[in-house]
């Protein structure tokens, strides 16, 4: 056979492959033709396959994860995944792991593939993580966008579209295309649960509808019996998997030995190691964590290129896809873990093993810095994904995806509880040994930990006020989560008196103006105050909540750290007015768990004293008969930000300014905005916002030339009449004006945003619009 034949049936059997791959519908008729793909990827070499990668692995692509490319108006319901029906089959699941497994036969033929670079692959633009899809749309040179992100270097090209037209495209090879694919895969899910919300901004459901519709896992979802219950995420077991495999548990310099050289190798010099962990990570990160942020990239890198992108009028405040809380928590505890071990190791080679009570000196901050390697990758977006979900999650949302959230920020803050049997089961090892004495000590806080502690502070200052006005915002969907949550982070918090003391003190150390103290440890903190400042400042770019949010701390955004602040808005006093509203609520419900409830509440109060002293919440616990003699007046000071289930709109109170109430369930939350800030621009160009207008009763007055007449013509009389017309609507604006500033009236076209408002306006359109249709029939 020639190698032309050969060639043309490779060619012939990787159609047929896809066919098949196509027509594959049923557990036995996947696992039947995963063990043909094995098998054909076996038989032949690197040079041979890439008819199948070029024909058939697109296709095996859009089967494993519910992709189509299909007509988005056909209405006719799409297969789910192969990924989707593994969950209710052991067997598949178990199949589809050895086959995209990093030791199976497709990743193996996929570097093989990739080391002749025979094969490549332009990525859909609209399935790119969003930041970088509209900057692609404004950039104006490719080289811009080769520097401004480490995972889109080298791999976005410049293509001519049509004659004299030009185009940025992503070109990848065969492993990053699947990584890709694989990486957005719960993202997708994730927008179209979003995008059943009505509470979640419609600018993101209207870029998302051109496409979504063609994408089996969102066209036609599974419902899982009672009774189905897999033993384990298979994506999630493929996620550790591969993590395990391509991202390494030590420090990154053992696999890049020349990157700290002053001769700058390129990196075709490089170990492969060390650049597929980090396009890994970066896939991750991107696609996860930033996807949709305002702010994707530090501030100090833009001001480098001198680029500016108004991403947050395009992208808007809109939180995170919901269902990444599983696939980010476990990301973020393996890259944790892989700097933990990297830390305990160095820092027992630094001070002699078993020497647990050295603290770090001054020099150690850069140092600790170097040695959490990966967790460098992640403090930034991770900080800015969970702030998001903070701030912008909508009301009405599932508890669930917060809880998904909350659980990634706890497990963040307590790296010394992270070890390796916490991926046990997705490890496939039953297994688990009994901690000894030694590996427990290790569970706990000490000060081996304080280079990490400052080196993510504002995760445990900065954050947990965040967390608080969060509380308080969503105290009345699910009071009891919500009180449990408060207390957890309160708990970690107090739960070591060398942590909360090295949390104080440099608190202390930011807030005093001098270096010099009268303690020598706040004096050697002052080191570290440029460098939390600058996070604060880069870590919260571009995110503000509006006066509707219903937020506490919008008056000092991003200027201050308010945990251990006397002030009205710091946290001791908004924690005390947590844990009155909480009672309040807790006590309104009168559930069967309410003497748990209320011990909860009282265990905040304990570690409230814990954190800011004994004359904090020093009161004596009340009695169920004053808790009930109170209940009236609490329930008027803490009323809930919006209506409860089952209750009207016309039942809750709010006082103050009508426009700067929190966004309620009977409003459409877009258009409620845009309304808001449309009566806001109007009622300034109007004057209404003065509060007093000076009248001097007197008219003005225009003197008439004397000395002499003059003839006008037909241009001069219209120019009148014209005038005359706008200063009459002028006079009547004028005097409209007055009289509502007489009275206090202000522009509200809010009340246009009622969802009864806005659903009677559609249907009034629809039945017009059947009518003409009915009359151009008949």
């Amino acid at each position: 056979m020639t190698p032309h034949s050969y060639s043309l049936d490779s060619q012939t059997k990787s159609t047929d492959l896809a066919a098949k791959i196509l027509a594959a519908a049923t557990p036995p008729q996947i696992a039947a033709v995963i063990s043909a793909v094995d098998a054909h990827l076996t038989r032949h070499s690197a040079d041979q396959n890439r008819h199948f990668f070029s024909l058939t692995f697109p296709t095996l692509i859009s089967k494993l994860f519910g992709f189509s490319d299909d007509v988005v108006s056909s209405s006719s319901p799409k297969p789910p995944s192969w990924i989707d029906k593994a969950s209710f089959d052991a067997e598949l699941a178990g199949k589809l792991f050895d086959f995209l497994s990093p030791n199976g036969t497709l990743i193996s033929s996929i570097f093989a593939v990739d080391k002749l670079s025979v094969v490549k692959y332009v990525f859909p633009v609209e399935r790119l993580p969003e930041w970088f899809r509209f900057t692609l749309s404004c950039a104006k040179d490719c080289r811009i966008l080769n520097d401004l992100c480490s995972l889109f270097r080298g791999r976005v090209e410049e293509d001519e579209i049509v004659k004299g037209s030009y185009q940025f495209q992503v070109h990848l090879n065969v492993f990053e295309y699947f990584v890709f694919w694989f990486a957005y895969y719960p993202v997708c899910k994730g927008n179209n649960e979003n995008s059943g919300n009505v509470s979640v901004s419609s600018s993101r459901k209207f870029r998302l509808e051109n496409w979504t519709s063609s994408i089996s896992v969102l066209s036609s979802g599974i419902k899982r019996s009672p009774e189905q219950k897999g033993e384990c995420n298979l994506y999630l077991r493929l996620l550790y998997a591969y993590l395990r495999n391509f991202v390494p548990m030590d420090d990154l310099s053992v696999h890049q030995p020349y990157r700290s050289s002053l001769l700058h190798y390129s990196p075709s010099f490089d170990d492969s190691v060390t650049l597929r962990a980090e396009f890994l990570v970066d896939v991750f990160v991107h696609y996860w964590l930033v996807d949709n942020d305002v702010s994707p990239l530090a501030v100090n890198v833009c001001k480098s290129f001198g680029v500016s992108f108004p991403f947050k009028s395009v992208l808007g405040e809109t939180p995170p896809p919901s269902g990444l809380g599983e696939v980010v928590k476990l990301f973020v505890k393996y890259l944790n873990l892989s700097s933990v071990q990297v830390a305990r190791a160095d820092m027992r080679a630094d001070y002699g093993g078993s020497s647990g009570n050295k603290k770090l000196n001054s020099g150690d901050f850069a140092k600790t810095r170097e040695v959490f390697s990966w967790n460098g990758h992640i403090q930034r977006p991770l900080y800015r994904f969970i702030l998001r979900t903070l701030l912008f999650c909508p009301m009405g949302s599932s508890m669930k995806n917060i809880s998904e959230v909350f659980s990634v920020w706890i497990d963040y803050i307590e790296p010394w509880k992270l070890s390796k049997e916490d991926f046990s089961e997705l490890d496939g090892s039953k297994n688990s040994t009994p901690k000894e004495n030694g590996q427990l000590s290790q569970l706990q806080y000490s000060p081996l930990w304080e280079g990490y502690v400052l080196s993510n502070y504002l995760f445990y200052t900065s954050l947990v006020m965040h967390f608080i006005g969060f509380a308080h915002k969503f105290l009345h969907t699910d009071a009891e989560a919500v009180v449990r949550m408060v207390s957890k982070v309160m708990d970690i918090l107090t739960s070591s008196r060398e942590l909360l003391d090295l949390i104080k003190n440099v608190d202390a150390a930011f807030h005093s103006k001098s270096s010099v103290g009268s303690k020598t440890t706040i004096s050697r903190l002052h080191k570290f105050v440029p460098q939390i400042r600058e996070q604060l400042q880069d870590w919260e770019d571009g995110l503000s909540e509006s006066d509707a949010d219903g937020s506490f701390l919008h008056e000092n955004w991003n200027k201050d750290l308010r945990l251990f602040s006397d002030g009205e808005d710091g946290g001791p006093q908004i924690l005390q007015l947590f844990i009155l509203r909480a009672e309040n609520e807790l006590q309104a419900m009168s559930g069967d768990n309410l003497a748990n409830d209320l011990q909860c509440v009282q265990s905040l109060k304990s570690q409230l004293r814990c954190l800011y002293g004994d004359h904090v919440m020093s009161q004596s616990p009340q009695s169920p008969r004053t808790i009930q003699q109170h209940h009236q007046f609490r329930d008027d000071l803490f009323k809930p930000r919006r209506a409860l289930n089952g209750s009207s709109v016309g039942h809750v109170k709010y006082t103050g300014d009508w426009l700067r109430r929190p966004i309620s369930d009977d409003e459409v939350a877009w258009l409620a905005r845009v309304l808001i800030q449309l009566s806001i621009w109007l009622n300034e160009s109007l004057g209404l916002y003065q509060a007093t207008t000076q009248a001097n009763g007197t008219c003005s007055y225009v003197e008439a030339p004397t000395d002499g007449i003059r003839e006008y013509g037909g241009p001069d009389s219209l120019r009148v009449v014209i005038g005359s017309i706008t200063s009459w609507f002028y006079a009547v604006r004028l005097a409209i004006t007055r009289v509502m500033i007489r009275h206090g009236l202000k522009v509200n076209l809010r009340v246009f945003a009622s969802k009864k408002f806005v659903m009677a306006v559609l249907v009034f359109f629809l039945f017009r619009l059947l009518r003409t249709a009915f009359r151009s029939i008949w």
